[in-house]
């Protein structure tokens, strides 16, 4: 090891340190079901997501950023569009067994997208968090009634770093399949369609 990789690693085992101390965070994977005779009726007909600009975008390389978003599997761009694209990708599929007789519109607002840095997925503790949370609101796709107010989600999920995230990306798992199966397995637990996600857990990150 070079003298340079060295002091590297030994500067980001410095920060982790000094980010951890005080002990870790709660973070949730929680919302408010839909009733199941409400769901029921319903047939998904669109799924509209919103990434407001006025959220906060970190491309800053240190374990962690503060920002409302923080990306970094797709290439360097829009991280709002980016966003967009994986969360709509992850209600389609929660909520594709809609399968009523009344078409509606499940709205989705990000309010929140915080996955792993590279430099925190490369350091060697077992840490991190990806962040999601969100606002949902469901209409008529017809009329444009307000089916369900404005509700929010957290699908907040551990994070994968050091040798488990390198053998996990060996088997083609990464951080956006992570996030998609876990916001994906959420909106279904809150739409009735699969089981309940909700639970707590305990640990570092952001």
């Amino acid at each position: 090891m070079t003298l340079t990789r060295r002091s590297t690693l030994l500067g980001l085992s410095a920060l982790l340190m000094s980010a951890c101390v005080g002990g870790g965070g709660k973070f949730e994977t929680d919302y408010t079901p839909v009733p199941a005779d409400l769901a029921k009726s319903w047939r998904l007909a669109e799924v509209r997501v919103s990434v407001p600009q006025t959220l906060v975008v970190s491309e800053a390389k240190t374990l962690l950023p503060r920002a409302d978003i923080v990306w970094r599997e797709d290439p360097l761009g829009d991280r709002h569009a980016q966003v967009g694209k994986i969360i709509q990708a992850a209600v389609l599929r929660g909520a594709q067994g809609l399968r009523g007789s009344r078409p509606v519109i499940i709205d989705i607002t990000v309010i929140r997208f915080h996955a792993l840095t590279f430099e925190a997925e490369l350091s060697n503790h077992d840490w991190g968090v990806h962040n999601i949370d969100l606002v949902a609101q469901v209409v008529d796709a017809r009329s444009g009634a307000v089916l369900l107010p404005a509700t929010k989600i957290r699908a907040e999920t551990p994070a994968w770093s050091g040798e488990r995230m390198k053998a996990a990306r060996r088997k083609g798992i990464t951080q956006k399949s992570m996030i998609t199966n876990h916001v994906a397995a959420t909106i279904a637990g809150w739409l009735g369609l699969g089981p309940d996600n909700r639970g707590s857990f305990t640990r570092q990150g952001d």
